[in-house]
């Protein structure tokens, strides 16, 4: 928070504002299945992962293990070149 307050000459409430909205639209784009890029930096999206079948470790016994959706991210090229150089 501090550093983006300085970076973009904010207060620091206003940061935490700013910053507490970026991660709310990135919540509720995902939550709709609507993907988010950010140019330069890169993308999230949700992943479907479907119901499998396992087996519970302790006991042996088989369990169902649900669907679920998942957050990821993927890097843009701006971003992998910058941590790289």
């Amino acid at each position: 928070i501090e550093e983006i307050a300085k970076q973009a000459k904010l207060k620091k409430d206003e940061a935490s504002q700013a910053l507490s909205a970026v991660f709310q639209i990135i919540t509720e784009s995902l939550k709709k299945d609507e993907p988010i890029y950010l140019p330069g930096f890169g993308k999230f999206k949700l992943t479907k992962r479907a119901a499998t079948k396992g087996r519970n470790p302790r006991t042996g016994d088989p369990i169902d293990i649900p669907a679920k959706n998942l957050p990821s991210f993927i890097a843009g090229s701006a971003l992998k070149e910058a941590v790289n150089s």
